[in-house]
């Protein structure tokens, strides 16, 4: 069997736009054989997910309604990264929106593709080291938090309880731990 190609798009139509990502059929061809087909795809703007850590080692979590699973999430802050906006910055700004944490060294960790399969966006993890509380946040107008100071050795355990709940908070402290082991010690 030969490796697979890569098809090219023929045309896109949009189907929905549900103001935090937008849904195109895409009509695709096979370079080598021509099959053809119709594909839907999930076009939304990049994530950040936060990992910030406070100078005693705590990282900052937020506890909130998630409407996708009709339940409560904990999870590292984090949200859409604005056009052409630096994912560290992004990672700084939602944290402070969120849990009023502020400053830190800002580090990425990794980048993934949520669901290659339908989106078409990535998620950064970004590390901000020695963020203080400046006691200001601005949620978002549904966003109720709940901030929590975690050692990340119970962040991560927290997680491995659940670990499909929120994949990405999962894969974003594995990429913490392996980045800065001696958090989880």
């Amino acid at each position: 069997m030969s490796a697979p190609a890569r098809w090219s798009v023929q045309h896109e139509a949009l189907l929905a736009d549900c103001k935090v990502f937008r849904v195109f059929k895409e009509h695709c061809n096979h370079p080598l054989d021509h099959r053809e087909g119709d594909f839907f795809v999930i076009h939304a703007s990049d994530w950040v997910l936060a990992l910030p850590i406070t100078p005693d080692g705590k990282i900052v979590m937020v506890r909130q309604y998630r409407f996708g699973i009709r339940d409560l999430s904990t999870e590292p802050p984090g949200g859409v990264q604005e056009t052409k906006e630096d994912p560290l910055l992004t990672a700084a700004r939602e944290t402070e929106e969120e849990t009023g944490y502020v400053g830190g060294h800002a580090t990425l960790l990794g980048v993934c593709s949520p669901n290659p399969a339908i989106q078409s966006n990535r998620c950064y993890f970004v590390l901000l080291e020695g963020v203080t509380p400046s006691g200001k946040t601005a949620p978002d107008e549904h966003e109720e938090i709940e901030v929590l100071l975690l050692s990340p050795k119970l962040a991560l355990a927290e997680a491995a309880k659940n670990p499909a709940q929120h994949s990405l908070a999962f894969l974003a402290l594995h990429q913490l731990r392996d980045a800065r082991p001696q958090l989880f010690l």
